[in-house]
């Protein structure tokens, strides 16, 4: 062990989508902090934040059915749909004030236009698709959506989805041109680049082991460096723990009342791939449909068409599994490692709530590729086997905690767990975070650095000029941040495309 003691102001633990985005805006806040990265593996963005370990969806609500559920009265709630936009709203003014500034460069390498589009069948699930439609179309974020109930113009909309179906019973779908895909690992891998240019210290193949508060309000760090065997000390004021699903355990290492009956439930994914360049040159969107009764939001079904390595790909899914690990690169006693006395009860109470939830991820494990192909053809009715491979996606590890909901409640969502003293954050949790990364970030700068904000807003108000600001009844401001937003990240859609070749 090294007893060499490093200073540092910050310590991000992670190298992921969160700890690149806390670290280019606390970069531009507070520019002499040092701040020091502890990654495990040996490059950035290579767990969750990867392009194949996610949708690569710009989550903005524009056509995630299950953000707007119906409520007992027959009427859509579209709240949580309305914050999630406003919230990506965020995230694109920041990339676009780096764009602007030269801090990073080649948007094209990581967001692209890409229509959004939502698909049901069914009498009942029309007619709830309809009513969203009316619901979200009045408002100023979502006024370019679009409802057609019409097969003809569904076949223009989505050729390959309607290529060869048998239209038996009503089908409808909304799209909207203003969506996006967003390829988060190549974002990641950026803004690590650019944190490097601006001399913040990234440490790969360093795992940190443990950490504890001092007397001082300090945390003391005790990180493996995987290279040379050996365990080094390394103190900051403040941490942040971006480690994806490894945060739970290193927050329960940090003593804070908060990780007190907070437990996670580890869920995977599989998506089906394209291997046809034909198919996948026929798709030109993301559809999603309806999540299957008993299926957790992140496993609503989607044909997304993606861009990685600029190149088009086509992916079908998710289908969820099951491992107790927690990181794709992590161990099989993960989930048994994050049970202890304090949120054992806690955890039994999640389980018995979610027996059907038990019961959807042992049937999603028995099914064959056969069978998964028979989903598919749900979205594209002649599907060949032979033109698609199975690859795993990332580990997303729900958080269980006891709220006001009653013991033992099952999170879906991406939660911030900070101490009192605001000198500690962990964020846990999955969808729709990597989209929703710099609204989270500011929501850790307000909770943990209250004495610093009102030196910094000025400069938050230059990167994000819609700070503090409710977009969803501002129509003006939102034609007009849409607008400059576009064009700097070069998100011209087809349909401004074709108005301007006209």
């Amino acid at each position: 062990m090294s007893n060499h003691q490093n200073q540092t102001e910050v310590i991000l633990i992670g190298a992921g989508i969160m700890s690149a985005t806390l670290g280019a805006i606390l970069k531009e806040l507070a520019p002499h902090w040092k701040i020091t990265v502890f990654e495990k593996l040996e490059k950035a963005g290579e767990e969750s934040s990867n392009e194949w370990n996610n949708a690569g969806t710009g989550h903005s609500s524009l056509c995630e059915l299950n953000y707007t559920p119906e409520k007992a009265d027959g009427s859509i709630d579209i709240t949580k749909a309305i914050t999630v936009n406003e919230d990506f709203q965020v995230s694109r003014q920041f990339w676009s004030y780096l764009v602007k500034n030269n801090l990073i460069s080649n948007p094209e390498n990581f967001i692209m236009p890409l229509p959004h589009m939502s698909l049901v069948h069914g009498e009942d699930n029309v007619n709830f698709l309809r009513k969203r439609f009316e619901a979200l179309s009045i408002n100023p974020l979502f006024k370019e959506m679009e409802f057609s109930d019409d097969p003809k113009k569904l076949k223009d909309w989505i050729p390959l989805v309607m290529e060869d179906r048998e239209i038996n019973e009503p089908i409808a779908a909304t799209k909207i041109d203003s969506g996006t895909d967003v390829n988060f690992g190549a974002l990641t891998r950026i803004l690590f680049e650019h944190l490097k240019d601006q001399g913040v210290e990234i440490h790969y193949n360093h795992e940190v082991k443990d950490l504890k508060q001092d007397s001082t309000g300090a945390w003391n760090l005790k990180v493996r460096n995987l290279e040379e065997g050996i365990v080094e000390n390394h103190t900051a004021k403040f941490v942040f723990i971006g480690a994806g699903g490894g945060s739970l355990h290193l927050l329960q290492k940090s003593g804070i009342k908060e990780s007190v009956a907070v437990g996670g439930f580890p869920v995977s994914g599989l998506f089906l791939v394209c291997n046809n360049p034909q198919i996948v040159s026929k798709h030109h969107a993301k559809v999603y449909g309806k999540a299957a009764i008993g299926a957790p939001p992140m496993s609503v079904p989607h044909l997304d068409t993606r861009y990685i390595n600029n190149e088009q790909a086509l992916f079908f899914g998710p289908f969820a599994g099951f491992s107790p690990k927690f990181l794709k690169t992590g161990s099989n006693m993960d989930l048994f490692n994050s049970i202890r006395l304090d949120n054992v009860f806690t955890m039994l109470a999640a389980g018995t709530k979610n027996l059907a939830l038990t019961k959807y991820l042992i049937e999603q494990l028995l099914l064959s590729k056969d069978q998964r192909i028979e989903v598919l053809r749900e979205f594209i009715p002649n599907a060949k086997s032979e033109d698609w491979d199975l690859v795993v996606a990332g580990q997303r590890v729900q958080v269980i905690k006891d709220d006001e909901n009653g013991k033992g409640t099952l999170k879906f969502g991406t939660e911030v767990i900070h101490s009192p003293d605001g000198s500690i954050a962990a964020l846990l949790g999955a969808s729709p975070g990597a989209s929703t990364a710099v609204s989270i970030m500011l929501e850790i700068l307000e909770k943990c650095f209250p004495e610093h904000l009102q030196e910094w807003e000025p400069k938050i108000k230059e990167m994000i000029p819609t700070y503090g600001v409710s977009l969803s009844d501002k129509p003006s401001l939102v034609e007009e941040i849409q607008a400059e937003t576009d064009q700097v990240l070069g998100l011209i859609n087809e349909k401004e495309q074709r108005t301007a070749t006209r």
